[in-house]
């Protein structure tokens, strides 16, 4: 690979030098996670008017039906994927309305097919955008984990509860399916460990007749931002039935 720039043996351009790639300036790793998602983010638009123009030209019914149950569907996959993607800056976030949103975004684009029906527990509490992030990006393959071995054609249920029991954060996902115990395990719970690591925290597997949970416990570092209700937590059932 190479680039121009100023600095090497003249290419035969005016004005313009060759040099290696390993002259190249450092890229932050963030600001190329945050290219790589806008422009993700603009190839699901451009799909979606794309399958839209199809179904304008189209003449017949049924054909126009199938198309917006479509650009539906992609419309709630660019839904997670707006919900999932890396925070700007890091000021502070309602957890508890983040977790919901994302949950409401994967069961319409991922579980409601299935008839898996998605609940959500919460409880007030703020954190740092990036920690919340970081949570919401655990919770995700949590639930994916889930859908994927825990049930068969029938459907079941998923539990997301969010508590902060004083200085610790818990973050659980439930599932009254029946995955075995002995789980090769995969990318996707090598990046859950490596994402608790950085909240500092952990995850603790238990598996049961009636189900497995998942616990994502970390510590609060800012307390005084935390919001404290008295009242009971609200219970949402966020998937179909």
């Amino acid at each position: 690979m190479r680039i121009m720039t100023h600095e090497t043996r003249d290419s035969g351009i005016h004005g313009l030098r060759e040099i290696g790639i390993h002259d190249a300036p450092d890229i932050d790793d963030n600001l190329l996670l945050r290219e790589i998602t806008h422009r993700i983010n603009n190839e699901l638009t451009s799909t979606i008017a794309m399958v839209a123009r199809t179904a304008a030209q189209s003449g017949n019914e049924e054909v126009k039906i199938a198309l917006a149950g479509v650009i539906q569907h992609i419309h709630d996959f660019a839904s997670v994927h707006r919900a999932l993607r890396m925070p700007d800056d890091d000021c502070r976030v309602d957890a508890a309305r983040y977790l919901r949103h994302l949950c409401q975004s994967i069961s319409r684009a991922k579980l409601q097919y299935r008839d898996i029906e998605l609940l959500f527990r919460e409880s007030p509490l703020q954190l740092s955008a990036k920690r919340c992030w970081r949570m919401g990006m655990i919770v995700s393959e949590l639930i994916a984990n889930a859908s994927r071995h825990a049930f068969g054609d029938e459907g079941g249920k998923i539990h997301v509860e969010l508590t902060n029991p004083g200085a610790v954060v818990q973050c659980s996902v439930t599932d009254n399916g029946s995955a075995p115990e002995n789980i090769r395990p995969g990318q996707g719970l090598k990046i859950v460990r490596a994402l608790a690591g950085d909240l500092n925290g952990s995850v603790d597997y238990r598996f049961g007749q009636r189900g497995t949970l998942v616990l994502l416990s970390f510590p609060l570092v800012d307390t005084a931002c935390a919001s404290v209700d008295p009242r009971r937590p609200g219970v949402g059932r966020i998937g179909p039935r």
